[in-house]
């Protein structure tokens, strides 16, 4: 049997290694077992923008500040680059401006502005796209490299924190004080699993319970056009998918507009978001397509989709594509569910593809409860 852990960690993406990094700020001795041989699943599939803007009110959009802040605490510590910060939402009908009116009215609406034309051209590298009314501007949000920036986490747990990793081995029954894995037995007196997209190799009926399905995203990567961006852009398809914006009463006039004018977009799941990684390359998505086992398969018509809302926003023509995957992540009803499926057992999962954005608070909370102690700033 493998030497005794506080703690042992079922899964390596973002979430699982938010829950080691806070059990290790109380000093407790952590192992993380994952089934890949390096980081391979939603946690790098992504845009790695840390969105604070436009998360739901309440919880989740607590969540997402929270997170944000210790991003600011882990990307110095682990030697990952903030390529840039803030959001840039472009609005293109009086229905979303008289959304992002009444999200600045909000508490979320602290510190973020709207800008004119005028303003918008002083921000932007390029002019802004022709009938675009002006922007939402938020400093809130960051982006990462999550390819790179996942595994150098990783690393600095391992270093830092004295995190161990098991790789490449799988959890079969997990039942403190012994997880048993496909590379023996560990000894771990609690566990906490945070089984990504997989709904059915460790406590299936708990997650069938919250009607846990998964989403397929399609993702692009454009040649650098030649400009840097000074944060990441989004256009207002995103107005009635964010919930921060969506549950807004405004939103209703919008939605009825875009059911009109993007239809197509919408039935495959269409928004804009669009970063910018240090070689210039644009990371640029995505759709959204539901089932138990999406189909591997990204058509080339929602690409199309993709790029046109690209070149609508921005007014340029989209750079060629350099790279093409599908993204993947589970969803449900709610943005996230903690589970005692067994005695000093949690099961974590977050269901709303937000686990870049509000993992790390998410870990704090569970820690806390587990270990009876809230975090606060210790370890920071």
């Amino acid at each position: 049997m493998a030497r005794g852990y506080d703690l042992a960690v079922i899964g390596a993406g973002v979430l699982g290694l938010a829950h080691a990094w806070a059990a290790a700020r109380l000093g407790k001795r952590v192992v993380v077992i994952d089934r890949d041989a390096q980081a391979n699943s939603a946690s790098i599939r992504n845009f790695g923008f840390v969105t604070v803007t436009g998360q739901q009110a309440g919880p989740v959009w607590r969540r997402a500040m929270r997170t944000r802040r210790l991003w600011g605490v882990v990307a110095p510590a682990a030697g990952i680059p903030i390529l840039h910060a803030g959001l840039l939402l472009t609005v293109r009908s009086p229905e979303a401006q008289a959304v992002v009116d009444a999200f600045l009215a909000t508490e979320m609406g602290e510190a973020c502005a709207w800008l004119d034309p005028a303003d918008l051209a002083r921000r932007l590298p390029i002019p802004p796209a022709p009938g675009v009314l002006g922007a939402l501007h938020s400093p809130h949000d960051a982006r990462v490299e999550s390819r790179t920036a996942i595994p150098a986490v990783r690393a600095w747990l391992e270093a830092h924190h004295g995190v161990t990793f098991t790789a490449s081995t799988a959890a079969i029954e997990v039942a403190p004080p012994v997880v048993r894995t496909s590379r023996g037995p560990v000894e771990a007196a609690a566990a906490v699993v945070c089984p990504g997209d997989d709904l059915v190799s460790l406590f299936p009926d708990a997650i069938a319970a919250h009607a846990v399905t998964r989403c397929r995203l399609s993702m692009l990567r454009l040649a650098d056009p030649g400009f840097r961006l000074p944060s990441a852009v989004m256009s207002d398809l995103g107005l009635i998918r964010y919930l921060g914006y969506a549950e807004l009463p405004q939103a209703a006039a919008l939605r009825a507009r875009l059911d009109a004018t993007h239809a197509e977009a919408l039935a495959n799941g269409v928004h804009l978001i669009v970063t910018q990684s240090a070689d210039g390359t644009l990371v640029v998505g995505d759709s959204h397509h539901y089932a138990e086992t999406p189909d591997p398969f990204a058509p080339q018509a929602v690409e199309r989709l993709i790029l046109d809302e690209f070149e609508a926003a921005l007014g340029i023509p989209a750079p060629p594509v350099v790279e093409r995957w599908t993204g993947t992540y589970s969803s449900a009803a709610g943005p996230m569910f903690v589970d005692t499926p067994a005695p000093n057992t949690r099961l974590v999962m977050v269901t709303s593809g937000t686990g870049a954005s509000t993992s790390f608070a998410i870990a704090e909370e569970v820690i806390g409860e587990l270990y009876q102690t809230p975090l606060g700033d210790i370890g920071l």
